[in-house]
């Protein structure tokens, strides 16, 4: 376990080491912590050495003038100008949320930018301030639509986060793929197989090898296959790419700049760099926040009490388990697999910065 002050003084120690200025650098060492804490090891300092990467190879812009370049009194878009994602996007989110503050609901588009971690971290600073957040990305072409076999979106990623009043708030952050590229790299790591309905390998057969993707193939929208709905997540993945993507001027499908290092970047790209997607609505734009807050626990109780298939297996609340896995981690510290503990001792050897 590592504890997490010293996991995130390394991760900030790398950003900087690349150039971020102090503010960005803490920032997105904050953005990345909020996935270990909160469980969603897949987008959090295992990512670390990817950021890196678009760094050396001229694709990340350490200190990016990020500004807006459209605006009316309820919706912006904003130029990322390269920059980490990690940063970016919680600019954006700011903006958001005052334009909700003043109007109700503000939404914000966002192009060239860089992956952005969880989608949660961004939705839930909308809750901060007793709002509804909406966040989402699109990402990497890992992804082939229904009755295809050709790799032409992201996990594109979709997060909703509701305040709620005694409860922790309800966070539904999910990845409109069966499964997001990073349980991939996790099952790798461990050495260990995926569940069937996840991938297709290069001749678009299912398979268990969690190294499947990088040898050609595909991951599956959610719901695998049309008898079970994948046109419905191929349907979802749709929404996120056209409004992180072709709303904000950013690239969309399979031009997405990739944030994985086996892909390369396709030539004459239509936008610009990876596009984001964020909105947050006053809940008292509605009705009073205090009230839908005691029925957001009523909503909460209810579900909980459901009757269970397995006298073991509670309902569990969208958000729940990876509240209560920061309650832990906060306390106890921050697990990290020996795959990821090697990557981040070569980085700190790389960047001539202290071991973790």
């Amino acid at each position: 376990m590592i504890p997490e002050k010293r996991l995130r003084d390394f991760t900030t120690g790398v950003f900087k080491a690349i150039g971020c200025p102090d503010a960005d650098a803490q920032l997105a060492a904050d953005v990345l912590l909020a996935a270990d804490l909160r469980g969603v090891d897949s987008h959090g300092v295992a990512r670390l050495s990817g950021y890196v990467r678009l760094w050396e190879s001229g694709r990340l812009n350490s200190t990016p003038h990020i500004r807006v370049v459209h605006e009316t009194p309820t919706t912006a878009t904003v130029d990322g100008d390269g920059g980490l994602g990690l940063v970016t996007a919680p600019f954006a989110m700011d903006i958001a949320i005052e334009k909700a503050r003043q109007y109700g609901s503000g939404w914000v588009a966002i192009r060239n930018s860089n992956h952005f971690g969880i989608a949660g971290y961004h939705a839930l600073k909308a809750v901060e301030q007793e709002m509804i957040g909406y966040a989402l990305t699109n990402a990497s072409p890992l992804v082939a639509p229904t009755f295809s076999t050709e790799r032409l979106l992201g996990t594109n990623p979709i997060c909703y986060a509701f305040p709620a009043g005694n409860y922790p708030p309800v966070v539904v952050d999910m990845a409109t793929s069966a499964a997001a590229n990073g349980k991939l790299e996790i099952a790798e790591r461990a050495g260990k197989s995926i569940p069937e309905g996840w991938v297709l390998d290069a001749k678009g057969h299912p398979t268990i090898d969690a190294t499947a993707v990088k040898k050609g193939g595909a991951l599956l929208p959610l719901g695998s296959d049309r008898d079970h709905g994948s046109h419905k997540g191929f349907g979802l993945s749709a929404i996120v790419d056209i409004l992180s993507g072709v709303l904000s001027g950013a690239n969309y499908g399979p031009w997405v700049p990739p944030f994985v290092a086996y892909l390369q970047p396709v030539v004459n790209q239509p936008g610009q760099g990876i596009g984001h997607f964020v909105g947050a609505m006053r809940v008292d734009g509605f009705r009073p926040a205090a009230d839908f807050k005691a029925n957001m626990d009523q909503w909460i109780a209810r579900f909980k009490q459901a009757k269970r298939v397995d006298e073991q297996q509670p309902v569990i609340i969208p958000g729940e388990p990876e509240y209560e896995a920061e309650l832990d981690r906060r306390k106890n510290g921050i697990p990290l697999v020996e795959a990821v503990q090697k990557n981040l001792e070569a980085l700190a050897s790389k960047l001539g910065i202290g071991q973790l």
